[in-house]
């Protein structure tokens, strides 16, 4: 711009300084307008996004995160443990889905077992039925210890401290026919029981075994041991004493160092004059047969197998008496006390032909 010439600067600014100030004005102006301008419209697009937001819907919120404690959290005023921390324990090793757990029997059902409570023993009838059964805690129960049994060729003997302390025998009847003792007495027994006679189960009448005197004169001549036993039917008390006194009489002379047994056993395939007996009536009749014995002034045995001592009889009422058990097996489980155990009816035996019950006695009756 030009200035006119009668300007009269009295500030001292030239023509020249005052133009480029204007100059310098001017363009800050411009840059200033620049500047508002531009602040306005990024005003106006912030408006238009805020109202874009308002008339949208809102998004749902997102998921929560799972919070953990922080660890200085965890490191100070926690009651955690490290085992709380431990989170392998969680994921136990995956099993196959074929495999299929093993149940675990719950410690009240092993207690209400029978077979393994230790208060029952296992009865097995003659028509093969089974029974657990209370075992009774006023019996004398045996004291045996069956490890130490050793069976040697047939025989078993039973052991302490290393030495035998039991006796082999035999028990015979007119069944075994012809017997030659001396070779029994050779192959390791020690004693014998001889049946003396018997009662018939159907006809009630007495019967002396045919072979009873020949049996004992030579048996007691081999050097064995001996004792008897009667086969009973007797269906009263009575009828019990009429068979001790049979036995007495015919024992006569002969020295007996081994009991006197009583025999009153089940009939197997047959009706038995003895089969509608009681409990009770079977226990009297027995005692009645035994006190006779005992009177005499020999020792006194009761014979049966492990039904009949239990079921068939009440060995309460008989405790004054040894048992003769009859049992076939390699261990005896009869819970109670007994003296002798048949355990086997098809022995070999040399001088006895065919098969032959077998016997232990685990004590000497010889000493006794």
């Amino acid at each position: 711009m030009r200035l006119p010439d009668d300007y009269d600067d009295r500030s001292g600014l030239t023509p020249t300084v005052v133009s480029a100030i204007v100059a310098v004005t001017l363009f800050v102006a411009a840059i200033l307008a620049v500047v508002l301008m531009m602040n306005n419209d990024h005003r106006g697009s912030g408006n238009h996004n805020v109202a874009q937001s308002q008339n949208s819907p809102t998004p749902p919120p997102a998921p929560s995160a799972t919070s953990y404690p922080d660890t200085d959290e965890l490191l100070s005023g926690s009651k955690l443990t490290p085992d709380d921390l431990d989170f392998w324990n969680m994921y136990p090793p995956s099993e196959s889905p074929s495999a299929t757990p093993e149940p675990v029997a719950s410690p009240e059902a092993t207690q209400n077992d029978p077979s393994t409570d230790g208060k029952h023993t296992l009865i097995t009838y003659s028509d093969g039925k089974e029974e657990w059964v209370l075992i009774s805690p006023y019996l004398p129960k045996h004291e045996y210890d069956f490890t130490r049994l050793v069976c040697q060729s047939e025989l078993m003997k039973y052991f302490e401290d290393g030495k035998q302390v039991s006796f082999v025998g035999v028990d015979v009847s007119k069944l075994q026919d012809y017997i030659d003792f001396v070779k029994v007495k050779k192959a390791g027994i020690n004693f014998v029981m001889i049946r003396v006679g018997a009662r018939g189960y159907g006809t009630g009448q007495l019967i002396l075994d045919e072979y009873f005197s020949d049996n004992i004169k030579r048996a007691t001549d081999a050097g064995l041991d001996v004792g008897v036993y009667f086969y009973s039917q007797a269906i009263t008390e009575d009828e019990a004493r009429e068979e001790a006194n049979m036995v007495i009489e015919n024992l006569g002379e002969y020295q007996i160092s081994y009991p006197v047994a009583f025999d009153m056993e089940l009939v197997e395939n047959d009706t038995a004059r003895t089969d509608t007996l009681s409990k009770t009536e079977r226990t009297a009749i027995t005692k009645a047969f035994l006190d006779t014995i005992a009177a005499a002034g020999y020792k006194t045995m009761i014979y049966g197998n492990k039904q009949w001592l239990i079921k068939a009889i009440d060995m309460s009422k008989l405790t004054a008496y040894d048992v003769w058990l009859a049992q076939e097996a390699d261990i005896p489980d009869y819970p109670y006390k007994f003296t002798m155990w048949q355990y086997s009816r098809t022995g070999n035996i040399d001088g006895i032909a065919g098969y032959a019950n077998l016997n232990i006695s685990f004590i000497d009756y010889s000493e006794k």
